[in-house]
């Protein structure tokens, strides 16, 4: 008999969402490349962003990780192993493991530090000597994606928590002389509304990319979207099994990605052209280049290939570039379209 604890809420099948391809590719490069660090999604409210952010968790395969440890430890990569687990291979010990769905956590708006970052009770270490840490988010959705609403409305401060997280890979609290630190790679995903305010420039550039999703207008999309909604709501196991078929080739379409990355090859000429493109904006410092890098090589997985072309630079670079633009208030130009007008000249 299923308890209420394997029942699982069903989620909207990702290849179900109608339009926003923009947002799409963004979190799925992210999903095959984490390092790219990050996508940044702002548009209007009611544009389906938390329904795919969701749908993407939801359509990774499973992964091993440590049983019973806090930090969902990998059994082999050090980078992403809490110290307790590192002692145990070290020390040749047995680890058992076992399977489970990548995490996806959501912050909440009134999250504090503690909650985030994790405790640790002092009065423990100095009475028994013994260091417990209580972890928080940030170790829950170590190796899993990390979805933080409304980000433009989060404190700045928290907000400078997990993007030092997010690039480092690790979480270090420190209390009373008293240190822990524990693995936290995820993918950072923020959305938010651009009528409520915008991020500081400072914090934007560090995400790895930014999509701008906008409400679709045209009547028979618009439509097409509905229905499909409705139809999950009324029977979301049957829409789920209908796109079942989908959902499993996009998986292994993702995997066989995630695996391709490493022998993809960028030449050195079009390592120039990014970097002449990024140069030619303006752009602040080189996270532009590196970004931009990293999501053509994904991508280039992405489409089964081992070479990165001019078209796969051009389909990344604007999500790469277009939040890193200095901002003037009396352009009238959109940033996206900037960007598209430099690279036509650059590519050529």
């Amino acid at each position: 008999m299923n308890t209420l604890k394997d029942i699982t809420r069903p989620v909207f099948p990702f290849t179900a969402i109608v339009g926003q391809e923009e947002m799409k590719l963004a979190l799925i490069l992210n999903v095959i490349d984490p390092k790219i660090g990050g996508v940044m999604i702002m548009g209007d409210r009611g544009t389906g962003k938390s329904t795919t952010i969701r749908a993407i968790a939801d359509l990774l395969p499973q992964i091993e990780v440590v049983e019973d440890d806090l930090f969902n430890s990998h059994t082999s990569d050090y980078e992403v192993m809490s110290d307790y687990v590192k002692k145990k291979v070290e020390d040749g010990d047995q680890i058992s493991t076992e399977f489970i769905n990548v995490p996806m956590i959501d912050l909440p708006l009134g999250a504090t530090e503690d909650r985030v970052c994790g405790t640790i009770d002092i009065e423990k270490a100095l009475n028994e000597g013994i260091k417990t840490f209580e972890p928080g988010l940030l170790a829950k959705a170590n190796r899993g994606i990390l979805y933080v609403d409304e980000v433009n409305l989060l404190d700045d401060h928290l907000v400078d928590i997990l993007l030092d997280s997010a690039a480092s890979g690790w979480n270090t609290v420190e209390r009373e002389g008293i240190s822990v630190r524990h693995p936290a790679r995820f993918v950072l995903v923020g959305s938010g509304n651009p009528e409520e305010g915008e991020l500081r420039p400072q914090l934007l550039d560090r995400f790895g990319m930014h999509a701008e999703i906008r409400t679709v207008k045209e009547p028979s999309l618009r439509v097409k979207i509905v229905e499909q909604r409705s139809k999950f709501d009324s029977n979301p196991y049957a829409c789920i099994k209908e796109f079942q078929l989908k959902q499993e080739e996009l998986k292994s379409k993702i995997l066989s990605a995630q695996q391709r990355l490493a022998q993809v090859n960028i030449d050195y000429e079009l390592r120039v052209k990014i970097s002449e493109v990024c140069g030619a904006l303006d752009v602040d410092g080189l996270r532009g280049d590196i970004v931009t890098n990293r999501a053509a090589r994904a991508f280039a997985a992405y489409q089964q290939e081992d070479n990165v072309t001019i078209h796969h630079i051009r389909q990344v670079i604007i999500l790469c570039l277009r939040h890193r633009l200095r901002k003037d208030p009396l352009e009238t130009i959109d940033s996206g379209v900037k960007v598209e007008q430099v690279v036509s000249q650059v590519f050529q």
